[in-house]
């Protein structure tokens, strides 16, 4: 069993990206990417709620939604989760991180919109993984959204002052990076 949920953690993170591979949560990663201290606070904020998201779901759409027949209600209901859950990262950081709270800016409330959140929670149903499968994949798929815009950060910082070409200057560049990025990740799935 931790065998299993070990390669579930790799795999979601590594393998399947929700970023590089299956190219949900687009908006952050290039909007919150120019720093990495920005980037790895989304990526922190994210983790927080990916994987609770991934076990309140988890846990509501067994004992809640199944029970009373109500499964055709489950994405309004994550939707729901998801917003709670973000606005208590929210919270927080503007009381203990206002910094942060600042630099993130409009990206923070729109993890709420976040695709690949409401993609794990959705995914974690569709798969009909237990409680615990759910929140290692929201796990991983969280780590897996925190290493991708951490390097492209680190990328970005390090390209910022070249001379690239003018037509290439800018979100072309990102794009390019996100694309290489995705090739050196497909790479892991050979160990697959």
């Amino acid at each position: 069993m931790v065998k299993t949920l070990f390669l579930v953690l790799i795999t979601t993170a590594l393998i399947n990206n929700v970023v590089l591979s299956q190219f949900l949560g687009i908006c952050p990663f290039i909007g919150v990417s120019k720093n990495t201290k920005t980037a790895a606070g989304m990526g922190g904020a994210v983790v927080f709620v990916i994987t609770l998201s991934s076990a309140v779901a988890s846990l509501l759409y067994t004992f809640v939604l199944e029970k009373l027949h109500l499964t055709y209600l489950n994405t309004i209901v994550f939707i729901m989760v998801i917003a709670f859950l973000v606005q208590l990262v929210e919270l927080f950081l503007k009381k203990a991180v206002p910094s942060l709270y600042k630099s993130l800016g409009v990206y923070l409330p729109l993890i709420t919109t976040n695709c690949a959140v409401l993609g794990t929670a959705l995914t974690n149903v569709q798969a009909e993984n237990d409680f615990v499968t759910s929140v290692v994949t929201g796990l991983g798929t969280a780590v897996g959204f925190c290493i991708a815009i951490v390097i492209m950060a680190g990328v970005r910082e390090k390209t910022e002052n070249n001379n690239f070409p003018k037509s290439f200057r800018g979100t072309p560049a990102v794009l390019m990076t996100a694309c290489l990025m995705s090739i050196a990740f497909y790479g892991f799935t050979a160990f697959a």
